[in-house]
């Protein structure tokens, strides 16, 4: 895995754990607004007991899966932490935070460190350069 690609892990981690927080908010709104139909008629007794019941298991079930989605976060986080503070460079060290931890745009790195854009992608290949990426090939599939 190259060093682009391995700082990039926790954007779509985050990415992937904003879209599952998503999800619970709709199924959430899907469990409140569920009403029953109260008919004279039998029901069959092995479907489902409720339609609210079922959206709730899938809540907890995603609300377990996004708590696991951010401890993974939180440590891929730390370990991305350690590769940028090993660059002896500051300058370079604060870019790659901004870009890979805060997920900032190039626009707002530039403006905020007072470079021009071009300058701040040369900036960036100068810090992936000197970043020293552990290869370790289940970081990869453990992410995923």
């Amino acid at each position: 895995m190259n060093t682009k690609t391995y700082l990039s892990q926790t954007r779509y981690l985050d990415m992937r754990i904003r879209s599952k927080l998503q999800q619970v908010d709709s199924l959430n709104e899907l469990a409140t607004n569920c009403t029953s139909v109260l008919t004279g008629m039998p029901r069959n007794p092995s479907g489902s007991t409720s339609r609210m019941a079922d959206a709730i298991c899938k809540i907890i079930d995603l609300q377990n899966e996004i708590n696991r989605d951010i401890d993974t976060l939180v440590d891929l986080k730390k370990e991305i932490m350690r590769v940028i503070k090993s660059v002896v460079n500051p300058e370079h060290q604060t870019l790659l935070e901004k870009r890979y931890l805060c997920f900032l745009s190039w626009e707002k790195i530039a403006v905020d460190m007072g470079y021009d854009l071009r300058y701040v992608h040369k900036l960036h290949i100068r810090a992936l350069d000197e970043c020293k990426v552990p290869a370790s090939p289940e970081l990869d599939t453990k992410r995923h």
